[in-house]
Parts: structure tokens; sequence; C-alpha cells
């Protein structure tokens, strides 16, 4: 998930403690459990920002992509690209992350990041569904 402000994206250092993808530069991310894809998406951003439903609003959706994870090529991530606007930067990180930074969406390439989040970055961008026709499956 990409969260927006003001044309500035957060992005999330990822820490040590973290399974996978340790200290590259994400969105917001989280295992789909028995849930909708958007519903895991609300859930992760309260966990990883502390930011509630009042403070973020759907504003876009890109079609759902596969990225292969780095330590292990035989792993491989279903990715669902969410755009939230974001009514404030002030974020509580937990302990998944060690540093975050809002940032132009152009300025993800000088960044270290987990697979393909340049081209979430370009698809929520250039490429959404209109956030009403989602059913989020």
């Amino acid at each position: 998930m990409i969260l927006h402000h003001r044309q500035r994206i957060l992005i999330l250092k990822r820490s040590g403690n973290v399974r996978t993808m340790k200290f590259r530069w994400a969105g917001i991310s989280g295992y789909i459990e028995n849930e909708s894809p958007l519903e895991r998406a609300l859930k992760e951003i309260k966990e990883e920002t502390g930011l509630t439903n009042k403070s973020v609003s759907l504003a876009g959706v890109g079609p759902p992509l596969e990225a292969v994870e780095p330590s292990m090529p035989t792993v491989i991530w279903i990715v669902h690209p969410f755009l939230f606007n974001s009514n404030t930067l002030q974020i509580n990180m937990d302990w998944e992350h060690v540093e975050y930074k809002w940032i132009s969406p152009k300025d993800i390439l000088k960044y270290n990041t987990v697979p393909r989040l340049e081209e979430v970055v370009y698809l929520l961008y250039r490429n959404t569904v209109n956030k009403e026709s989602y059913k989020g499956k």
C-alpha cells in the first residue's frame, strides 16, 4: 500500500527484526489472512503507522502483480496495490521499521526498495482503476 499526502508518498525502511527484505525501503505491507485485500490494507495501515480509517481514504487500486523474494527465488508474493490519501504526515512506526520518509514519487528510484515497488508506485499514479468498481477480491 502506498500512502500519499500533498504530493509525497510514505516509504518505510524495514528493520532487521522482520523475516524478509531486511533494511529495504517499502510501502505498507502485510499478509492476507481471512479477509479481502482492502480489509487487510486498512489493518496494516493502522498497525504500521497508527493511522485509523478517519485519517486515510482510498484513492486508487492497481492490478495485482507478482514479486519474487530476492533471498528465496522460489517464493513469489502477490502484491495488491492500493493508493490511500492521508490527512496527516504524522505517523507512529511499529517494530517492523526503523525509519520513514515522505518523498516525491519520482524519487523512489533513489532507494534500495523491495521488489517492484517502483512499478507499484507508477501503476497507482498512472493506471489505477476506479475505486468504486473495485470489489476487493
